[in-house]
Order: structure tokens, then sequence, then C-alpha cells
């Protein structure tokens, strides 16, 4: 049995059928902790029952949390109540041979964005300097330093925890040499940076819109952005084309020379007709 047939089948069992099937899709692993991303109006504690079973019936999982829906305050973190097993939200996350030390209380981490993490660092050419905007603990930098050969990632976040944990991964996996972490805002960062860089991530969509000004200025003349949004649509409007004509009037704001859009790929749904999209740029400055 698969653990996905398996969380199935315990859902049905502790919340019937009908509640199970808004709910099995929505726990996620984080190391030894399982996460259960409430749904909204609903009152997480009805979520215990579940989460101690989930608890008794997967071996490796320690800690039970329910995620409240919802990101918040300038570090982008989630709210979270604790529901069974040991009351810690530290754990170890590895992804794509690399592991990571992570408070998911202290940081903002995504399961979700797992085959983004590979999918950008089988993209990176032999010497590029790669530009992280928000890090978080440094899960992209550093596998795109274990799994392509850049000269340099400057590795971004603003959050002084998130910062902690990204110095603490990079010795971890032991890329001291290839990423440099840097505790600040991205955008002060770009203008040291400018001019200087084949490759920036955005992976955060409350802020990649406004930030890709400076995204594009830190391009050494041309280059690659990963863009990262939340695209709404109205009714009968495909996300994709939504996401192409948002990236494209911003870009024609700040005067981007020209672009190509390679890449737009749907992560997954965030809400009602709520999307999380990729959109992976060549610009020409």
């Amino acid at each position: 049995m698969t653990r996905g047939d398996l969380l199935k089948r315990v859902a049905r069992e502790v919340l019937g059928e009908d509640f199970a099937r808004r709910i099995w899709r929505r726990i996620e692993f984080i190391g030894d902790i399982a996460l259960i991303r409430s749904p909204l109006n609903m009152n997480p504690e009805e979520l215990r029952p579940l989460g101690e079973e989930i608890l008794n019936r997967i071996p490796h999982v320690k800690s039970v949390w329910a995620s409240i829906p919802g990101i918040e305050g300038p570090y982008r973190l989630r709210r979270h109540v604790w529901l069974a097993g040991e009351q810690r939200s530290e754990t170890l996350y590895r992804e794509h041979g690399c592991v990571f030390k992570v408070d998911i209380n202290r940081v903002y981490i995504s399961p979700s964005l797992n085959y983004e993490h590979i999918r950008v660092a089988r993209l990176v050419n032999p010497g590029e300097v790669v530009f992280n905007m928000f890090a978080g603990a440094g899960l992209f930098s550093i596998i795109i330093a274990k799994h392509s050969n850049p000269s340099r990632v400057y590795s971004v976040d603003i959050n002084p925890d998130a910062y902690y944990y990204m110095v603490e991964n990079i010795k971890l996996n032991h890329v001291e040499d290839k990423v440099h972490p840097v505790l600040g805002d991205a955008k002060d960062v770009a203008s040291k940076l400018s001019s200087s860089v084949n490759r920036v991530l955005m992976p955060y969509p409350e802020l990649a819109l406004d930030y890709l000004p400076y995204a594009v200025d830190s391009l050494k003349n041309s280059g690659w952005v990963h863009v990262y949004l939340h695209v709404r649509t109205e009714r009968g409007e495909h996300w994709r084309t939504k996401a192409l004509r948002v990236i494209s009037e911003r870009l024609a704001e700040i005067s981007a020379r020209s672009y190509t859009v390679s890449h737009v790929r749907k992560i997954r749904n965030v809400g009602p007709r709520q999307h999380q999209v990729v959109v992976d740029l060549y610009i020409a400055k």
C-alpha cells in the first residue's frame, strides 16, 4: 500500500468519506513532521483525531501539526497548531540527495516545490552566477550547488531565522565554496550585483512582480529569470493566459528590451481559481 493509499484509508476511517475527500490530499510531510493544511473556515482542533491516527499509523512521523491557511508577515510564515506527538517544529528534511534543517514555525518551506528545485538546478549551466532573491532555508540554492556547477549562488533572505538555517544547511551539505548566504533585502543586494548575474530565482509570489525590476537590473547583458506567481483567474480564463499577460504588462512597465518565455507551469492550486505558476523568462537587456 502506498503512503497516499494509507492516508486515504486513515482519513476515511477518522473523518468519513465526504470529509476525507477534502482532506487527505492536503497532508504534507517535512522530515518526521506531518502537516495537515486546514481548509478555510475550519477549526484546526477538528483535525486532532486525524493527527493522532497519522501518528499511530505512519511509523516515521513523530509530530503532527495543522497548517492555517495563508502566509503572514514580512517573513512569509505560515501559522501552525500542534495536534499530536512531539511538540516540536524543527526537523531534518531531505530532497534530491541534500539534507535541510528547518523549523516550520520560523522559516517558509513548501514540499510542493520539490520538482521545481531539481528542474531549475538542471537548467543551470557550468560557471553561472545565480541570484536567489528569496532563499528561505536555502533549498533552491543548495540543490543547484549540488546538482550543477555554478561559480557562485548568492542566496538571500531578509528573515534572520531563515538566514540561520541557510547557513547551517550550507555547512550540512558542504557547499560553502558555491553558496554565499546574505541576510538582507533582495532589492538592496540586487543593486550591489547590478549587471553581474546569469540567472535569478524569485520564489516568493507575493513580491515577485514588485521585485522584477531589480531582478532584471542584476542580469549581465542577458539572462534567465524564474518568476513564481499567484495567479487568480476569472470564470473561463486560463491560468496560463493570465500569467503571461501579467508578466507582459509588468515587463512593459519596466522597459525590459526583449524577452522570451521558455516555460510556463502550474505548480498547484492555492485557492479557488488561484494558481501558483512559474514562468521562465530569457531577458535581453
